[in-house]
Formats: C-alpha cells, structure tokens, sequence
C-alpha cells in the first residue's frame, strides 16, 4: 500500500500531503510524551506485568499444541476469538497470583526439587540415568543456559506448590464416598414405549413456504468464505550446498572445539539429607545440625544406604539409599558442588549446608574426564558442517525473498525471478485449512489477514519450521454466499416436512404425557397408541441404552409410593419415547471392592483439592489490583 502511495506521489501536491502527514504524526509523537504510557503490558497483577511477548509465547505454545492433537480438525481461528484470549490471559493471571502468594507465604521450591525433576525428565536420561551431556546438548539446541532453563522449570514447579499442598490437606470422609456410591450405583426400574411416526395428511410444500424457510434458515445454506494462494517457499533440505569439509578442515575445527568432546569428571554419590526450614530460628538450626553430625559421625559405607532409607528427609533419593547417581560439576547447588568435588574417592563428609539444609555426602566412585579421538567425531563433525552450511545457506535465501517480497508487496514474480524459485499455487481453502501449506495455521491465518486479503499485499516471511518458509499472496477470494435456492430447494422442502411431522410429534408426545400424568395407565396409553412397553429394572447409569432416554431416566425426581414419574423424551432423531420411573435403589456398597473405593477416594480428594484451589485463586484475585489491557490481546 505505501508503495503504491510512493508511486502516484509526485510534484507539489505530493509534498503538501507528506507535509501535512509528517506534522500530524510529530504532534502524535509530542503527545506521546506529555502522556504517560502505562498500557505496554497485557496485564498487570499487583505490581507484576505480564508483557507482551510473555502472553504471545504463550499463545503460541498452547496453538501449537493444539494443532498436535486435533490434527486435521485443528480450526486456527478459535485462537482468535476473545474469549479465547481472555481464557489464556485468566490462566497466567492465575499462576502469577499462585507465586505472589508463594512470597507471601514463604513457599519456594529447592534446589534439590528442582535438580531432581530436571533429572526425572526422559530426555536428559541415558539407561535410566540422568546424563549430563544429554542435557548440555539439548541446552545448546534450545540456545538456553542452564540458568534460564532452570528458572523456567523452577517457576513451573513453583505455581504447583499451593495447589499441591491443598491437595495433601483435602480428603474425602467415608460418610462423602458412601452418599456418592449410592448416587454412582443408583438403580432405577424403567417402564417406556416409542411413539409411532405419524404420517403426514399434506405433503404439499407451496413455493412460498419453501422461499420463507430458505429465508428464515439461510445461515444453514451458505458456502464458506474461500481463497486460494500463490506462494514462494525456501525450503533448506531441497537449497544446494557447498561440497563436503575437508578433513584438513574438519581437523582445524576439532581443535578449536576440541573441549566439546570431553566427558567431564563424573562422581558417583549418596547423600543423607536432614532439612533446614526456610526461616528456621537458631535453635531449629542448632538441632538440625545436631543430628546431621550424630548420623555422620556414625555413618561407613557398609550401612550408609541404610541410614538413608531411615533418617533422610529428602523423599526423592531416600527410598534408593541415598543415591543421586553420577552427577557433574554445576549440577548442584554451590554449596553441595564445592564439597563434593574437594573429596576423595570412598569419603563420607561432614555435614555440608545448602538451601535445603545439611547435606551428609558419600562419594562412591570417580569417573575422569576423556577426550574422545578425532576419528570418533569425525561424522558428527561432518554433520555439524552441513547443517551449519545447510542453515547459513537456508538463512540467505529466505532473508533475500522476505527483502524481496517487502519492496515489491503486490507481486511474488520479482522474488520469483530473482532467486530462481517457482511460484506455485494452493486450491481454494476455508479458514479452517486446506491441503500441503495451507494446511499449516499460520499460512490460514496470514491467507485471512486484512493486509493479504483485503490490502493485496505481499504476506510477510511465514516460518513453517525445520528451515522451511513461505510468503504468499492471494490467487483468488470467494466471498462467503448464500447457495442458490434451485440447489438447496429440495433438502428445504424436506425439512418443511420433517418439522411438519416433528410437530405432530410433540403435540402427540404432549398429549399422552397429560393422559398419564392425570392417572390413565401407561398400558392404555400405549395401546391406544398402537405401542408396545418396554421394561428395564435396575437401570444403572453406564447401562446400553440411547443416551437422552438415559440420561432423563436419571434426571426424574424419585416416584413417590404407586406413583411413577413420567416424562416425554424427544430422542434428538425425530421420534419420541414417554418414559416412566417406577423405583428407584441406591448403588449396593458390599459390591464395591476395596480398591475401586480407594481409587475413587484419591479422585475425589483431587476434585474437593482443585475446588479449594479455584477458592484461593478467587480470594487472591478480590484482594489483588489487575488490570487487563484488552487492546494488547
């Protein structure tokens, strides 16, 4: 569009226009600094901001999940509603209120908590065993340090404290799980009959009625708004790449990174860990080491795994004797690290204070750091050189096409030519997908933009991931439209005759619901009808029965003494079933076997836990500031 604007622009007028222009957005600009801009973040809880970028990361991540599990039902467009943006911001509003209360309350997580689920994830593990190269590779994938790794997982794992400890305080009363047994088991006699389809006196359907049904329903017969794309992709694996490192180079390489290819000195080790509350008094202080140096003072290799199991408190490593495994420098806290590094092979410390408390440390074995060869590398080496060349290759050619398709936005030809790429062309495509790239939710959502769709510009660069990425251009848009009445005329005039027939339905269904309301049996109503009765005793509510009969056989009030409760039940196919509940017996508890009571125990403590949570979160919201910038979202 400014293109286009910098093309006609000539001459005096063009320079009254900019001038006019330029003064309008400087007087903007001055305003912006007389005013004070509080509004940069998404939202604001108590003092702590949530930016920008911290909400759309977000965003992103929950999409691309999203997109993982509901494959070709994935619609990209439900991210752009609303209330799908205020349901993700409520969620960050929620963990941030977690933490705030966390310092409130003194509730941190540990450094050992947190090395040990580092440890637990599957990825980081070798036979079962955390690995730190592992580890330090996926680190460098991620362009992460450890550090902000670390703050990632501890953050995590620190909004699940509160709920956690609720959880651990909330349990269900055998008096709760017997009242919710008898409910689960309830069963209940069932007497119904379908009622006959009635056939219709007049199947006429004028032209007039057809229009107005057509007119009133117009919403069900209309085509989807559609569009199809032009597109330009770089994709890496497919881009030409230099010939193979030589070994001359490969060797150079290997020696200035010669440090990537030693093992670190790797220490086997136990420890028994006796906790230090975090605001623990002098004297709780005093104790703690006490009996820190008592279990050091009697602790040998022979029984150390012994003691562990007894007087450890770190829950983690205690049912394995104490072992944390083989452990590199800088995988503990500072404290631990120093002490364990400054030992010799078989040595059992003296107590050693960390975050978490006193420490009482074995180190069993030592396993010394070892170069591996050239020659063993060397592929791995090769590898690395093509990807980085594949990469750096991939890197210019995208970065020439988005110049490229930036300085010529209403055409992919100049882009096209210059870097010797095809344009190619999608099918038309809804806003929920189509097939190859159009498939993929950022390329549906660029498609439907205002600047693609409507200014007919150039989209900007789309990474669709794995050094691939597109710009596209709109080929051609079919605005949504009401389908033509000769098309639908005759799945209108069928709906005409099923709501006539639907209609009848409910007033016969109506009818014989008030005959048995008002004390006619159900035996006569039925064969007045030309019906035939169903029994069914002791109805449970998982029984193999049509789902509304169902699930208003259980909605029913319990029948008094000879007096059943009756309901017309429409089946959501067009027919209709009068139902009557004759009796109803709560669930027999001697049938529940003890695990299956235990089971529903634990899931029943977790709902009254995430009801008590949700309680908290609506506490701490009344009593906290927030401020939702609704013009970020």
């Amino acid at each position: 569009m400014l293109q286009a604007m910098r093309n006609k622009m000539h001459g005096w007028p063009s320079i009254i226009v900019l001038g006019l222009a330029v003064l309008a957005m400087s007087l903007f600009g001055m305003e912006s600094y007389f005013m004070s801009n509080d509004d940069a973040f998404v939202a604001k809880v108590g003092k702590h901001e949530i930016d920008q970028r911290a909400y759309q990361d977000r965003v992103n991540q929950l999409r691309q999940q999203a997109a993982e599990q509901q494959g070709e039902q994935f619609d990209s467009s439900a991210f752009e509603k609303n209330e799908t943006k205020l349901r993700i911001l409520d969620g960050m509003i929620d963990e941030q209120l977690l933490l705030q209360a966390n310092g409130d309350w003194g509730l941190r997580v540990s450094d050992l908590a947190m090395r040990d689920y580092i440890a637990s994830i599957p990825a980081f593990q070798v036979n079962g065993q955390f690995d730190g190269t592992s580890y330090r590779s996926w680190l460098t994938s991620q362009y992460k340090t450890p550090e902000m790794f670390e703050n990632e997982i501890r953050t995590s794992l620190a909004t699940q404290l509160l709920p956690a400890a609720i959880n651990a305080s909330t349990g269900a009363s055998d008096a709760q799980l017997d009242s919710f047994l008898k409910l689960l088991g309830q069963r209940r006699d069932l007497r119904y009959f379908q009622l006959p389809r009635p056939a219709l006196d007049n199947s006429t359907v004028s032209d007039a009625e057809i229009e107005a049904w057509y007119k009133a329903h117009q919403a069900d017969y209309m085509n989807p708004e559609q569009v199809s794309v032009k597109y330009v992709e770089v994709v890496g694996a497919d881009l030409p790449l230099a010939a193979e490192p030589s070994d001359q180079d490969l060797r150079k390489r290997y020696a200035s990174e010669k440090q990537r290819f030693v093992q670190p000195e790797q220490r086997l080790v136990s420890h028994i860990l006796i906790n230090v509350p975090a605001n623990a008094t002098p004297e709780q202080q005093k104790t703690a080491l006490a009996q820190a140096e008592k279990i050091a003072a009697q602790a040998d290799p022979g029984d150390f795994a012994k003691l562990a199991e007894q007087d450890s408190q770190d829950l983690g490593s205690r049912r394995l004797g104490g072992d944390l495994g083989w452990l590199e420098k800088g995988v503990t806290n500072e404290a631990f690290d120093s002490a364990l590094f400054a030992m010799q092979k078989g040595q059992i410390s003296k107590p050693v204070l960390s975050s978490d408390g006193y420490h009482i440390i074995w180190l069993r074995d030592i396993r010394s750091g070892e170069s591996k060869p050239f020659e063993e590398v060397r592929e791995q080496l090769v590898k690395e050189a093509t990807t980085a060349d594949r990469d750096r290759t991939y890197n210019e050619v995208a970065g020439k096409m988005s110049d490229n398709t930036y300085q010529n936005p209403t055409s992919l030809e100049p882009a096209s030519v210059a870097l010797k790429l095809p344009i190619k062309t999608t099918a038309l495509f809804t806003r929920k997908g189509g097939e190859g790239v159009a498939a993929n939710p950022k390329v549906v959502a660029a498609a439907f933009s205002d600047d693609v769709l409507v200014q007919g510009n150039n989209s900007g660069l789309i990474d669709l991931g794995n050094n691939h990425s597109v710009v596209i251009h709109v080929d051609r848009h079919v605005p949504a439209a009401a389908k033509p009445l000769a098309e639908v005329r005759a799945d209108v005039q069928q709906k005409i005759l099923d709501a006539r027939v639907a209609a009848i339905e409910k007033k016969q269904a109506d009818e014989a619901l008030a005959r048995l309301r008002k004390g006619e049996s159900m035996d006569a109503v039925a064969k007045s009808l030309g019906a035939s009765i169903t029994t069914a005793n002791e109805v449970v509510r998982r029984a193999q029965m049509p789902a509304p009969l169902l699930t208003q056989a259980f909605l029913l009030p319990h029948p008094t003494a000879g007096n059943p409760q009756y309901a017309a039940v429409d089946m959501l196919d067009g027919s209709y079933v009068l139902l009557a509940v004759d009796k109803v017996q709560p669930g027999d508890l001697s049938k529940v076997p003890p695990e299956q009571r235990e089971s529903l125990r634990q899931q029943m403590a977790q709902a009254y836990g995430y009801e008590a949570t949700r309680e908290l979160i609506d506490q701490l919201k009344a009593k906290t500031k927030i401020k939702i910038n609704q013009q970020r979202l």
